[in-house]
């Protein structure tokens, strides 16, 4: 489980920003993560929850927004999710597109200290 590893990035991330900041406490961690990043959400969430306790963020809030996949169409010049099977296929053309935009991030976007 490789989510156990990220958590614990992320969680040696908020505890130096607040170190940086002077703050004793993390009391809100908020991650972005994609669709298309190979972690699953619930698993992140999990694997943060088990290793908080003991630590400055024990208690915290873990919120854990997903990002769905997208992919633009340089046909139609226009952003669209992927159907049946992660095929990247317009749906108002059918071409083929392999420029993803969204989906692949992995991302620690707030923090609340205290």
């Amino acid at each position: 489980m490789h989510e156990l590893g990220i958590a614990t990035s992320a969680l040696d991330a908020a505890l130096a920003q607040a170190r940086d900041v002077g703050a004793v406490r993390v009391l809100r961690i908020e991650l972005r993560v994609g669709e298309l990043s190979g972690v699953d959400p619930e698993a992140l969430h999990f694997a943060l929850e088990t290793i908080l306790p003991g630590t400055a963020a024990e208690g915290a809030v873990l919120a854990i927004t997903p990002v769905p996949a997208l992919a633009y169409c340089a046909n139609c010049r226009s952003n669209f999710a992927p159907k049946d099977g992660w095929i990247f296929e317009c749906p108002t053309c059918g071409q083929t597109s392999t420029a993803i935009t969204q989906g692949r991030e992995l991302d620690l976007v707030r923090l609340a200290l205290n």
